[in-house]
């Protein structure tokens, strides 16, 4: 069995295996002799949405610097030290940006896209490319796999086929295309909500640059105005606004809770979301200020 065969099955058996409700921390137990089939089984088992379910789990999504004033770097180096060593999350750009690099370090080919957000927004804003994305070839074609997009982040990846929902460890997403363009969707409610549109021309390192450089120090991007932070753990999101914390889990209403001082605040992002707060006395102060 050559390489680009083993992996189209074991990612058909993985698809099969979320369809039937299977998702990280399920146990399952594999028969099989020594043989082809068992390694199927084991790698489809442990691939569903692996990486990208671990990530959003894990790495906090967050914009302590933008909202502090500090700036944020988004060298592979400067990733790696902050998100991997230093107790610290990021936005898209910093959370794509680590997960391409692990991506290509274990053998993936990666393209980096560029997306204009339309969450909250009617589906004919005009926004700019402000979003980064990933699409990543696989033997048997290319999927979608977002690590960066906050309390609506996907936690699994998405076949680059239209008009069909897709099954993910959270809620169901779909891609549609049209007019040269893809928009990514995501069911709440039983209705289809649009959070990014893109299309899939490569994007160099030196436009993440500028679109960083924007979005983390301009008064018009929401990033420098308040506060943001997401965690996607397994069977619920965590997201946290300035001071209104709530947790979502799927068919129950949402549990919210407003917090009352930046002292109460800054307990939630350690013990919550794990962030190492850089600057506490900063973030006070700042968060006072949006009291």
């Amino acid at each position: 069995l050559e390489r680009a065969g083993f992996e189209g099955r074991t990612r058909v058996l993985a698809r099969r295996l979320v369809a039937a409700g299977v998702a990280k921390g399920t146990r399952v137990a594999i028969q099989f002799g020594n043989g082809v089939e068992f390694a199927v089984a084991w790698f489809a088992a442990a691939r569903i949405g692996l990486l990208v379910q671990a990530h959003t789990a894990t790495i906090p999504f967050e914009n302590l610097n933008p909202l502090l004033g500090q700036p944020v770097d988004i060298s592979p180096e400067a990733v790696v030290a902050k998100l991997v060593h230093g107790g610290r999350g990021g936005y898209c750009f910093e959370q794509n940006g680590l997960f391409r690099l692990v991506l290509e370090t274990v053998g993936f080919s990666v393209i980096g896209l560029a997306a204009r957000v339309l969450w909250m927004l009617p589906d004919d804003a005009v926004t700019p490319r402000t979003h980064m994305t990933l699409l990543v070839e696989l033997a048997d074609g290319p999927v979608l796999a977002d690590v960066g997009f906050g309390g609506a982040v996907c936690t699994g990846v998405l076949d680059f086929v239209s008009d069909v929902p897709q099954e993910t460890p959270h809620e169901r997403y779909r891609l549609v295309q049209s007019d040269g363009e893809w928009r990514q969707q995501t069911e709440i409610a039983g209705e289809w909500r649009t959070t990014y549109r893109f299309d899939l021309t490569p994007q160099p390192q030196i436009d993440y640059e500028l679109a960083n450089w924007w979005t983390s120090t301009s008064p018009l991007s929401h990033f420098t105005q308040g506060l943001t932070v997401a965690r996607s753990p397994a069977g619920r999101r965590m997201t946290l606004r300035n001071f209104d914390f709530a947790t979502h889990r799927l068919g129950v209403p949402s549990e919210r809770r407003r917090l009352e001082s930046p002292a109460e605040v800054c307990a939630v992002l350690e013990t919550e979301f794990g962030i190492r707060i850089p600057d506490r006395d900063a973030l006070i102060s700042r968060l006072a200020a949006l009291a």
